[in-house]
């Protein structure tokens, strides 16, 4: 799912089942016994009212409820998840594997050492590879820094020693498609029910789920969502969700463009997985802080 584009969800035609009845004007004062064309009264003589209702509707005519969207019980898993983590995490960190793709070009994988911390908002990020990038540090801290990023990068880059960059800015958007603010389970899972409830409201959606898919031997349950036919505003062909079954909480999303021919695999866009989870680590304030010694700034 392409966050960035979250804005432009609309989607296809909505599917509903709408069922309606024809109802009979009841007049107590025409209900006669002996009259053969009337249908038996709903009232018996003895039991007339003084004013009786308008309208009958027999329960056999009642509306049929809309059949359920495919991705209600996705949303239903998301929800879940997302309350989880609001009402039981308050920091975590993890390993962050993630890989994006640019035009045609699809980048290599980057591996980050993260550490979160949701009120207020902190994200402390460590490269781990590509060795190219290995070492670069960026904290963020919501209403700190003047919202800045704090950074620092390697090489020829540390010579600069530490900047201080708009989040969305160009420096610190480059090779990135989501600013450091969307990173975390928290805002991927809060995006994917947003994109969610937006494509319920049409159809042309199969969804599959599919128990015991493994991430890094953890056992999950995958969730996979597909268009099968490509309209402008579908974000993807293809997104595989993957929800943690002993966590609770969704680790890896993984989406895919329609292919340029038939028959060809979709080529994938994005994918994010977020390994070793360790939650409620009672961060503080130095663990978002460019001068604490342990990390590299200068």
């Amino acid at each position: 799912m392409n966050y960035r584009r979250l804005k432009s969800v609309s989607c296809l035609a909505y599917c509903g089942l709408f069922a309606g009845a024809l109802v009979a004007q009841v007049n107590a004062q025409s209900l006669r016994p002996d009259r053969e064309k009337l249908p038996q009264p709903v009232y018996k003589v003895s039991e007339r009212l003084e004013n009786p209702p308008d309208q009958v509707l027999p329960a056999a005519q009642a509306p049929a409820a809309a059949p359920q969207h495919p991705l209600a019980p996705a949303l239903s898993i998301a929800n879940t998840a997302l309350a989880q983590m609001q009402q039981n995490v308050k920091d975590y960190s993890c390993t962050l594997i993630k890989r994006e793709r640019f035009g045609k070009d699809l980048g290599e994988h980057e591996y980050m050492f993260v550490k979160i911390r949701e009120q207020p908002f902190s994200v402390y990020t460590y490269f781990l590879g590509p060795e190219k990038k290995k070492g670069t540090e960026a904290i963020y801290v919501q209403g700190k820094y003047n919202n800045k990023i704090v950074g620092h990068g390697v090489g020829i880059e540390k010579m600069v020693g530490t900047v201080y960059l708009d989040p969305l800015g160009v420096l610190a958007m480059r090779g990135q498609r989501y600013p450091i603010t969307d990173i975390g389970l928290t805002n991927l899972t809060t995006k994917l029910i947003t994109i969610a409830e937006a494509d319920s409201k049409f159809g042309e959606c199969d969804v599959k789920f599919f128990k015991g898919a493994k991430i890094n031997k953890r056992t999950c349950t995958c969730i996979q969502v597909e268009h099968p036919v490509r309209r402008k505003n579908f974000l993807f062909h293809r997104a595989r969700v993957f929800y943690d079954d002993e966590l609770n909480m969704i680790t890896r999303y993984e989406a895919y463009d329609w292919p340029s021919q038939p028959g060809e695999e979709p080529p994938l866009s994005e994918e994010y997985t977020y390994l070793n989870l360790k939650l409620n680590n009672n961060f503080t304030d130095a663990d978002f802080d460019p001068n604490n010694p342990s990390y590299g700034y200068r």
